[in-house]
């Protein structure tokens, strides 16, 4: 379900690596997350789950929830969610469910992974819902944000 990207995914995709530094910045692995709706950003996140002792707290569930409170629904159409790094089943479950129009990813997560990786939840053919893909935006910059992190923690 790959799409091209627009103009605007660059801009937002720096927006969610802003996130990313700030989890970073608490010692947490720099994942940062924006949501867009209504042609503006509704919601930010990044991951806290050591801080918050919350499995649950990626980057993008702290976006999603924070978008739904913002907007007053749970469901989230029309929506696209900007993310540093490829969303792992929870997340992508939680987008299917929020019924997010469409995810822009900056790297690929390859152990992890399940939207482009060997999982490929969006793809499920039982999904009542489809979530428009696009890949590899700044993915050099969420990547070695990613990397740099680890190799410090070495």
């Amino acid at each position: 379900m790959l799409v091209r990207m627009s103009g605007d995914d660059v801009t937002y995709m720096r927006e969610a690596l802003e996130q990313a530094q700030l989890a970073e910045a608490a010692g947490e692995v720099p994942v940062g997350a924006v949501l867009v709706a209504e042609g503006r950003i509704v919601a930010r996140g990044f991951n806290h789950t050591i801080a918050g002792n919350d499995p649950t707290a990626h980057a993008e569930m702290v976006a999603l929830r924070a978008a739904a409170r913002e907007l007053g629904n749970y469901r989230l159409t029309g929506a696209t969610l900007y993310v540093t790094l490829e969303p792992c089943a929870m997340c992508a479950g939680a987008m299917v469910h929020a019924r997010v129009a469409r995810l822009v990813y900056g790297c690929r997560d390859p152990k992890v992974g399940a939207v482009d990786g060997s999982l490929r939840l969006l793809e499920h053919p039982m999904l009542n819902h489809r979530v428009e893909v696009a890949s590899g935006v700044l993915d050099e910059e969420c990547a070695a944000l990613l990397r740099d992190f680890f190799a410090a923690r070495r």
